[in-house]
């Protein structure tokens, strides 16, 4: 048997290769949004408006995937370090390579929303409602977009889904499964909460822009403070409020 000294070393080195790896995916995520921003402002200007086509599908539905990579695995990483140590205290051979698995589950699930933004991102260019940006064009896109994030801040699942998120021990006790299998629909059921939360605050990115990476950025930080912060319901509550004044006065505004 290993002793517990060695089971800690053990442990902690794979928590740096585990953090260390989700830094790498987040890190090239956000440097690929980086350089398609740019390539994307450069095109627009020299061809404003472009066909949308099944080329530009494949071309928005890769760009989501990898958004939400960028996004939402840094809010992730709590559960994944659980995960993981819940594996080791189980003896489990196969712990980092069911981490894996656990991780591709959860990402799958935002390859699958990814697929419906890019498909509803198609319909907004279609109805010549988003920049080349990606960005709206109408204010009462914009604003009914903010209105229903903010609402949902308020709702039943949304407080059902964070629950699960917010408490990495109690969802995996709740959900534990052997095996890669396990590992893999554990992954992919922690993914289906993490988009219960989240997943109207990402549709907020049409309302300045798919590209603009600042309000990427601050879009990820809304969702991970109220995932890791102690007061993390009350800020994503107190933003729910700000989103829905600011589409109301969209809304008033576009009005008058």
């Amino acid at each position: 048997m290993s002793s517990p000294l060695l089971q800690t070393s053990v442990l902690q080195r794979d928590r740096l290769l585990i953090l260390a790896g989700l830094l790498v995916l987040t890190v090239l995520s956000w440097a690929y949004m980086a350089e398609m921003a740019i390539d994307m402002s450069m095109a627009s200007s020299a061809s404003p408006r472009q066909a949308w086509n099944v080329e530009a599908f494949g071309l928005a539905f890769g760009m989501w995937s990898i958004m939400m990579m960028g996004m939402m695995l840094p809010s992730a990483s709590p559960m994944v370090l659980t995960f993981h140590g819940i594996s080791r205290r189980r003896a489990d051979e196969n712990a980092m390579g069911n981490t894996a698995l656990f991780v591709v589950g959860y990402v799958l699930v935002w390859v699958g929303y990814s697929a419906g933004a890019a498909l509803m991102q198609g319909a907004f260019h279609a109805a010549a409602l988003l920049t080349p940006m990606g960005a709206s064009t109408s204010p009462y896109l914009a604003g009914g977009l903010l209105i229903i994030a903010g609402l949902y801040q308020f709702a039943p699942l949304k407080d059902a889904c964070m629950t699960g998120c917010r408490s990495p021990m109690g969802f995996l006790m709740a959900e534990w499964r052997p095996g890669r299998r396990g590992a893999l629909v554990m992954g992919w059921r922690h993914g289906l909460n993490c988009a219960g939360c989240c997943w109207a605050t990402m549709a907020l990115m049409f309302v300045l822009g798919v590209m603009n990476l600042l309000w990427m950025a601050a879009l990820t930080a809304l969702c991970l403070i109220e995932k890791v912060a102690p007061a993390g319901d009350r800020f994503g509550r107190l933003a729910g409020v700000g989103f829905i004044g600011w589409g109301t006065w969209l809304l008033g505004r576009a009005m008058l």
